[in-house]
């Protein structure tokens, strides 16, 4: 994590629920928008390879509708994988876009049950450290009123696979997060391996760059290079309460 003068960047940062000109880019070219969440659809691994959002303080406060159906998701043009690949296989159906972050209405809520939003996680990963960094990111998102998120697994050759669609299982999930104070921006990333772990969250923190260079993917495209650079080669963790 590192602040940096956005300067003319400013306007990539605003408020609001997306913002088109602040994606990362997509290795496959297939970027898919909904109402409240974008993705990039990696057609190879049959689920996204980033899912990005703003996550507002005014959004947090949810309500208790009923969990839909997993479907496929009709935007994606080479069909996001059907859910039953995930049937015995051992693995949950994990959110990439939690639906917990979605709760402030009914149709975005029911937006993050496509199968294009859902990559398999061991269920004492996804109930266990994966759920506590879901937690910490909704904190923040209410201690800092705006938060932008970027989430996906490291998809990458050679990975275990599940179904008749050969879904694949990420080793490594990542999340890279971006909040403003005042005219500053901190950034901050966490790559944490596909397992149960009790360690604290901090232990996850990496360079955003690390992240990149895993998954080929750059995450803020927009950034001037110089600033890009410097932003994403920190992993202090200052600014962040982890308490």
């Amino acid at each position: 994590m590192v602040s940096f003068d956005l300067k003319k960047e400013d306007t990539n940062l605003k408020s609001q629920k997306q913002d088109l000109d602040f994606l990362p880019t997509s290795t496959t070219n297939q970027i898919i928008v909904h109402d409240n969440y974008t993705l990039s659809y990696n057609e190879k691994y049959e689920q996204a390879e980033w899912v990005a959002y703003h996550l507002m303080k005014n959004q947090l406060k949810g309500n208790n509708f009923q969990r839909p159906f997993f479907i496929e998701d009709p935007k994606v043009k080479t069909q996001s994988a059907d859910w039953r690949n995930y049937k015995k296989s051992g693995y949950d159906k994990g959110h990439l876009c939690p639906a917990a972050d979605m709760k402030f209405s009914k149709n975005a809520f029911n937006d993050t049950f496509y199968t294009s939003n859902i990559s398999p996680q061991l269920h004492d990963f996804n109930d266990g450290v994966w759920n506590r960094l879901e937690q910490k990111v909704r904190y923040w998102a209410s201690k800092h009123n705006d938060l932008y998120v970027i989430t996906g697994g490291v998809l990458q050759s050679g990975l275990k696979t599940i179904g008749v669609e050969n879904v694949a299982v990420p080793n490594y999930f990542y999340k890279v997060l971006v909040y403003k104070s005042g005219n500053k921006t901190n950034m901050i990333g966490f790559l944490v391996p596909h397992r149960e772990s009790n360690l604290p969250l901090y232990k996850f923190v990496v360079p955003v760059d690390k992240i990149e260079a895993l998954t080929k993917i750059d995450f803020f495209p927009k950034l001037e290079d110089a600033l890009e650079k410097r932003l994403e080669k920190n992993s202090d963790y200052k600014e962040w309460s982890f308490k």
